[in-house]
């Protein structure tokens, strides 16, 4: 499933052929994804302008002039492709390829957009695990997709104080409670076994044990190892693919994650990575500078 990074780098492709454009024509063209589409979804969006296009936890959201968000979730291999007119047209950081014939009607296609920019964008879901819906801005944060998220990682509002209040009396696993929606949005199991890895903190150490210096090295490798991964591009392990089609390579800079029974990369360290399971998901680390 998409983390944070890969959202955000989906966001930042889709921001040139989104922000400031209308939607010029809407089609559903599959409607069995995990939730069904809102009633006259397409007609509610055509002719809409996306006044901002942002992130929230795992989420893209798309505030519209008409007083409603569109809200996405790409699920376990949602992708969002953008076509623009004219071969290897630059729209912002990402290049874009003219759309074929038949973008959009593929087998796995669920949605196409098409903006004033111009810009064809669709909505492509296998698995069909993704999201599509619309919410009213001013009742987004009550809503029950985003009500009782906790903090985002790379805002202001994150930092050591922040986290060492939240993990106070704790009895989980720190992992576990890193992974906690409600704790910090959009964190997912990659960035934080990285993020324990570099700030040598065992995923098995209970939360409120975690000292109050390592809780401060950890909020900051928290941040890092977020950013890294944005400027890459994300993590492409399966189904991850940047708006232009491109992979994301973080993966190639892996510490732990992925890495079993391979040797740490920790200077001075003789350690073999090891992996284990926390509550249903795999944990990478390093027994020897993890402790």
């Amino acid at each position: 499933m998409p983390e944070l990074p890969e959202v955000e780098t989906v966001m930042l492709g889709l921001q040139p052929a989104m922000e400031g454009r209308r939607f010029t024509y809407v089609e559903t063209r599959r409607g069995d994804l995990r939730v069904p589409f809102p009633e006259d979804f397409a007609e509610r969006l055509t002719g809409r302008r996306i006044k901002r296009l942002w992130r929230r936890a795992k989420y893209l959201l798309a505030d519209l002039d008409a007083g409603e968000t569109l809200v996405i979730h790409l699920g376990m291999s949602g992708r969002m492709q953008v076509y623009a007119e004219g071969r290897n047209r630059k729209l912002g950081r990402f290049h874009y390829d003219m759309a074929p014939e038949d973008a959009g009607r593929g087998k796995h296609d669920h949605v196409v957009f098409e903006t004033d920019a111009p810009a064809r964008i669709v909505f492509t879901d296998h698995r069909r695990f993704g999201l599509m819906t619309l919410v009213d801005t001013a009742h987004l944060d009550t809503h029950k997709l985003f009500a009782g998220l906790g903090v985002e990682p790379l805002s202001t509002g994150f930092d050591a104080d922040y986290l060492k209040h939240a993990l106070k009396g704790k009895k989980t696993p720190i992992k576990s409670a890193l992974l906690d929606q409600r704790v910090i949005a959009g964190l997912g199991n990659i960035y934080v076994c990285e993020a324990l890895w570099r700030a040598h903190i065992s995923p098995r150490r209970q939360a409120a044990k975690v000292k109050t210096q390592q809780i401060a090295v950890l909020a900051t490798a928290i941040k890092a190892v977020l950013r890294e991964a944005v400027r890459a591009g994300g993590s492409s392990l399966r189904d991850h693919k940047r708006v232009d089609g491109e992979l994301g390579y973080f993966q190639k800079t892996f510490g732990v994650y992925d890495r079993e029974a391979t040797l740490c990369t920790t200077a001075a360290c003789n350690g073999a990575i090891k992996r284990i399971v926390q509550s249903g998901r795999s944990t990478f680390y390093c027994p020897a500078c993890q402790k």
